[in-house]
């Protein structure tokens, strides 16, 4: 798997590949770490980095305009809306538990949790969704990328390497 990932970024320049996979809603840092890693050869700050704000720049973008974006697909209707509509409820549903229970540091362990759905993007529209301002959200969904991505780092490569 790791070959054909890597094969289809290959059009790219690593550095910019890296980016690239990091911003993607499913592979977000849990893949762009380890073909940094493993297939780049990156140093691990390097690694760390280009990740970091690869996976970034969806999370800031989505807590930003998902307002707008919401009032322009409320007006519509069509696959768009009712795709959103679902990531929406999914990102609540997976949500709703640990920020009921831990608030924002609860926004900030489910996206450091480097576990499928509970990455930036779902983390940033369940921020959205519980009506949490870019300027409160921000710290915390940045705080759990890092956790994500040293997490990640430590399955990847293994913590004797690390430290």
């Amino acid at each position: 798997m790791l070959e054909s990932i890597t094969r289809f970024f290959s059009t790219f320049p690593p550095e910019i590949a890296t980016i690239l996979m990091a911003m993607t809603p499913i592979g977000e840092l849990r893949l762009s770490i380890p073909v940094a890693v493993l297939a780049f050869h990156f140093p691990i700050w390097k690694a760390i980095l280009l990740s970091v704000v690869g996976n970034s720049i969806p999370a800031a973008i989505i807590l930003l305009f998902a307002k707008r974006f919401h009032e322009y697909v409320d007006k519509k209707s069509g696959l768009l809306s009712k795709g959103w509509l679902k990531a929406l409820h999914r990102a609540q549903e997976k949500f709703a538990g640990d920020y009921q229970k831990y608030g924002l540091i609860g926004l900030m362990i489910f996206i450091g949790v480097p576990l499928p759905m509970t990455g930036a993007w779902t983390g940033a529209l369940a921020a959205f969704v519980f009506g949490i301002p870019f300027r409160k959200a921000w710290p915390y969904v940045l705080g759990g990328i890092i956790i994500s991505a040293f997490l990640t780092l430590l399955v990847t490569v293994g913590a004797d390497k690390i430290f």
